[in-house]
């Protein structure tokens, strides 16, 4: 039986998954409120990187205190960041089988909010707040006024980015993605619903590019050259006047010029008055479009929920590795079940062995598959 491509391996310079199922970078917002991460990154880490998938990924983390969403989310602007990461991370190398990620990010005029189990009330300096940053001074709506960022403060952001790629290297990331979707600061930059800026940080394409190729190019300059870098980006904002795909498509062949690995397809998040077409892999299309016009690799997330689903669109070429995100929070054994529905092996930790179908019965002391425990 041929192995199902969604369980084949896939290689970006030195490193190769052993499958195409990526984890999703997912907000936590349980970070002590210097942005360190705690036990719940212990187990939230641990736990999905013996999953099964051949890549975990990190919430989005911030290169800066005002890069937060919230008080709550994780940081990595100071060197202080690295150890208590550091214990999560030797969790994951001892008894997983994924590669790991950690996600970069600022969250520019969409920061600055309590965590969303208290309804990401905006905050200010009164209650724990700070001042938001974006690219013009065009408020998200329901949120304060934030603040034009000048082209110094906008080197020194540049400069925070390349900060943090050094210490995700220092704690040994296999990989690195930067946020740049769904409304936050290097969003902003590229959407005309944030940026009215009438310098070469605005207007046409080229100058509302020019800041996040600038941190991109800033990152892999500071990232080893050996080791993949990607890019989340929101393809489309589903809004009149808003970023569109073509513009995606462009802005991914700036990227893959620049040494990107490959591009996350997520959408939306500029605005409210968004219209999406919710429905299953409602993103895939997206992810297909700028694979095939861009020339760069893809990850398609968004709804993708089924085994078959999943097998169809790699195996399809519409994406070269797919992600889940809150469908891996409910069921964080999806791959193991995906493994099973198309017959393929898939990592399973040493003491979860006997949970394995293969082993029902009278053999169950029979060995199941080639896959073996990391080191």
């Amino acid at each position: 039986m041929t192995e199902p491509v969604l369980f084949s391996p896939f290689r970006m310079r030195g490193l190769e998954l052993p499958n195409r199922i990526v984890v999703s970078p997912m907000g936590q917002y349980s970070a002590t409120p210097e942005g360190f991460a705690t036990d719940w990154h212990l187990m939230h880490l641990g736990h999905l990187a013996v999953s099964g998938a051949g890549l975990v990924i990190t919430e989005a983390t911030a290169v800066e205190p005002a890069g937060r969403v919230s008080s709550a989310c994780l940081g990595i602007w100071s060197d202080d960041h690295i150890a208590p990461l550091r214990a999560a991370l030797a969790f994951c190398r001892r008894h997983g089988g994924a590669s790991m990620g950690m996600q970069l990010a600022h969250a520019g005029r969409k920061g600055s909010v309590s965590v969303p189990w208290e309804k990401q009330v905006a905050l200010d300096a009164t209650n724990g707040g700070w001042q938001l940053k974006s690219a013009s001074p065009i408020a998200y709506p329901g949120r304060p006024v934030p603040h034009a960022l000048s082209v110094d403060e906008l080197a020194e952001i540049r400069d925070a980015f390349a900060a943090a790629a050094r210490r995700a290297a220092a704690l040994d990331f296999d990989l690195l993605e930067i946020h740049n979707a769904h409304g936050y600061l290097l969003h902003s930059f590229l959407t005309p619903l944030a940026n009215a800026r009438t310098d070469a940080y605005g207007g046409a394409l080229e100058g509302r590019m020019r800041f996040p190729l600038e941190v991109f190019d800033a990152v892999r300059a500071a990232w080893p050259a050996d080791r993949p870098l990607g890019v989340r980006i929101t393809s489309t904002d589903w809004a009149d006047g808003g970023w569109t795909i073509e513009e995606s498509v462009v802005f991914a062949q700036q990227l893959k010029a620049r040494g990107c690995d490959y591009v996350c397809a997520s959408s939306g998040g500029s605005t409210p008055e968004q219209k999406i077409p919710i429905g299953p892999g409602y993103q895939v299309p997206l992810a297909e479009r700028i694979r095939t016009e861009a020339g760069i690799a893809t990850i398609a997330v968004g709804l993708i929920t089924e085994p078959g689903q999943a097998e169809d669109i790699v195996s399809g070429g519409k994406a070269d590795l797919v992600a889940l995100g809150r469908g891996m929070l409910y069921n964080p054994r999806w791959a193991w079940h995906a493994a099973e529905a198309l017959g393929a092996n898939v990592y399973f930790p040493h003491p979860y062995e006997r949970c394995h179908p293969s082993l029902r019965g009278s053999d169950f002391l029979k060995p199941f598959r080639d896959a073996k425990p990391a080191s």
